[in-house]
């Protein structure tokens, strides 16, 4: 989230099955993924000062360079979603030499999103993007107020059309393939049921949710999942309680939909089997099969490069595997699967990887009939696929972007109930 594909709950209690669109239209960045060292710090919560009025010290400009400012749900070194996210910045910094960067983070969705942007504003930044859903109202307030600079916000479904835009990608797709990994390692150790930690229910999650059951399907058709829901992104006491309970329930394989590896810690103690989310760096322990990671240092270059080219278009980009920004922690170029991956499934993942990575498969193959759901109900016949705007949103959809099928369901092999959408 992403998480990075961030969403608050307090907004979830605003929106209706038929109020959620997320994005459409798809980006095409070109870059190869890095690992760029740290640069300097930028800005770090502080005592309330003058110019905000809040916790937060904002960061100065670089005066003959272009300024771009990041905003953060979380710290920058969470070990997930905004560390991926960090480290995008760190690479727009090293290949981008004309481009000064800096970062807020840990900022709360709302009100004082909304006095960070701003102040971010006023300081004279170019550019601005925001990483978490709750961040969209805000940001689209200020924009209206400084037509002038660019705002970029991720994971939301608003734009102008002038100078504010979003941004997400694909991440379904590699949660497709992690569920392959899951429902092999659950049926070589003749265990099938498999565990999901969900943050909030909302479109993404069942997306993903359902990306990985399928996944999961794929490589062990008699395999089930249960869900248990934490309605948070980032707390690492609740996501590892999440995780012991789907073991202790009798999850052999549990995959996270949050930010911290604190489920690999869980699996580590029960000698089971997990799969962390977000950023690349953190499948460390032994009990990790794989992560599913952003890739942000491409895209956010290829955005950036637009803006200062004056090509830019404030509307909606959309990345897949094929693009560069999404990758499968063990299967990438380099890279060797964890020793817990079962031999026999790895050329068939390869397989799926390659066919994405050529643009062969992606979110709308994933998404293709013939499905059910888990009460026996068809949601999508055979030789049909999702739209992007089943995929973002609940049915019926907005206005202009309507939904046939949408995302309120859950795959055949889920045995968990719908949650309700609303406080």
């Amino acid at each position: 989230m992403f998480r990075y594909v961030r969403y608050n709950f307090f907004i979830i209690a605003a929106l209706t099955l038929g109020a959620v669109l997320m994005l459409a239209a798809c980006a095409t960045p070109a870059a190869s993924p890095t690992s760029a060292p740290p640069t300097a710090a930028a800005a770090q919560p502080t005592t309330a000062p003058a110019d905000t009025g809040s916790k937060f010290q904002i960061p100065e400009i670089e005066q003959g360079k272009y300024n771009v400012a990041f905003i953060y749900i979380g710290p920058h070194d969470d070990g997930g979603y905004s560390q991926a996210h960090e480290l995008g910045r760190q690479y727009v910094d090293k290949n981008m030499p004309g481009v000064h960067t800096a970062y807020v983070e840990l900022v709360p969705e709302g009100t004082e999103a909304e006095q960070v942007i701003r102040s971010l504003a006023r300081k004279g930044f170019d550019a601005i993007i925001a990483t978490s859903f709750g961040y969209m109202d805000p940001m689209a307030t200020v924009a209206e107020e400084f037509p002038d600079i660019k705002f970029l916000h991720v994971s939301g479904y608003k734009s102008n059309g002038k100078n504010f835009g979003n941004m997400f990608g694909g991440m379904e797709t590699i949660k497709y393939m992690a569920g392959m990994i899951a429902g092999a390692r659950a049926k070589a150790d003749n265990n099938p049921k498999v565990g999901y930690i969900a943050t909030f229910p909302i479109p993404e999650e069942f997306r993903l949710g359902n990306a990985f059951a399928l996944g999961v399907q794929k490589t062990c058709p008699e395999c089930k999942m249960d869900v248990r829901w934490i309605n948070t992104w980032h707390d690492p006491v609740k996501e590892k309680d999440a995780a012991a309970s789907l073991f202790d329930g009798g999850a052999d394989v549990v995959m996270t939909g949050a930010d911290t590896p604190a489920n690999a810690e869980a699996a580590k103690e029960r000698g089971k089997w997990a799969i962390t989310y977000d950023y690349e760096g953190n499948c460390k322990l032994e009990s990790c099969l794989t992560t599913m990671y952003w890739n942000w240092g491409p895209i956010y270059a290829a955005d950036i490069k637009a803006m200062q080219d004056g090509t830019w278009k404030a509307g909606s980009e959309y990345f897949d595997v094929k693009d560069g920004g999404l990758g499968l922690f063990g299967f990438m170029d380099g890279q060797t699967p964890q020793a817990g991956v079962p031999a026999d499934a790895i050329p068939q993942i390869r397989q799926v990887l390659a066919d994405a990575l050529a643009g062969k498969f992606d979110r709308f193959s994933v998404f293709s009939g013939p499905i059910k759901d888990n009460k026996g109900n068809e949601v999508i016949a055979a030789g049909q696929h999702f739209e992007q705007s089943d995929i973002d949103q609940f049915k019926p959809g907005a206005p202009g972007f309507e939904a046939k099928y949408g995302m309120y369901w859950w795959n055949e092999n889920v045995i968990a109930e719908l949650p309700k959408l609303s406080q």
